[in-house]
């Protein structure tokens, strides 16, 4: 049978907020609630398992380290040190933040409209479920270099907001915007699977390397490709 994202019994989601400073146990990698293999052929088993086990993996044990390295400059004083270790926090704990949201947004069962108050706050806030599609498509594929597109719900306002962020910011902690949906614009959602394509496509050895140096020149050309997915 399909392996699924991680081993039983292993913490899902976050355990404490970012800097707690009362003990607790460690940040760990959620398990996923579908196999690898569940969401082909939009993405393949090989790149949800090296983006769930190995990409996420690698923002939660930085998360870990990061949070160890801050708490000991706390206990010490030490402000300089505290300053300097902002970004790791801030970019281990998004990239934990954003793709534990970003695995329960997808599904294999996905696809289609929404349905009931979503549905109705989707045409009130943006016409149309087509419109809605359209403008977030735009800002996810506005991205210039890695990051993510997202639909949130603006908490003051009451109402649906489509914004983008760089890297790993997490949305509410940089926006305040409340995360629902989340369109991962990092190369490591979707890179393999173009190699894979390219080469499942090519006639020879000669006619893949020339795709693949093609790929390339693409790929420094452009900033980003977004791989259309069934959401929820």
């Amino acid at each position: 049978p399909a392996r699924r994202g991680a081993a039983p019994g292993r913490g899902r989601g976050l355990v404490a907020p970012l800097g707690c400073l009362v003990p607790r146990q460690k940040h760990t990698l959620p398990d996923l609630p579908y196999d690898y293999g569940a969401l082909e052929p939009h993405i393949n088993a090989e790149i949800m398992q090296l983006h769930h086990s190995k990409h996420h993996a690698a923002y939660v044990n930085n998360l870990n380290v990061a949070e160890e390295k801050y708490k000991e400059a706390l206990a010490k004083g030490d402000v300089t040190a505290q300053v300097s270790l902002q970004p790791a926090l801030k970019f281990n704990g998004g990239g934990h933040i954003n793709h534990t949201i970003f695995w329960t947004n997808l599904s294999p069962n996905g696809g289609g409209e929404p349905k009931g108050e979503l549905m109705e706050a989707i045409k009130r806030d943006f016409g149309s479920f087509a419109n809605f599609k359209e403008k977030l498509t735009a800002v996810s594929v506005g991205v210039q270099g890695s990051g993510w597109g997202w639909l949130g719900y603006n908490k003051e306002q009451g109402r649906l907001q489509i914004a983008a962020c760089a890297n790993q910011d997490p949305l509410q902690g940089t926006t305040g915007l409340i995360p629902l949906l989340g369109i991962d614009v990092w190369e490591h959602a979707y890179y393999l699977q173009m190699y894979l394509q390219d080469m499942h496509h090519a006639k020879s050895r000669v006619e893949f390397l020339h795709r693949l140096l093609k790929w390339h020149h693409f790929y420094f050309s452009i900033t980003l490709v977004v791989v259309s997915v069934a959401y929820k």
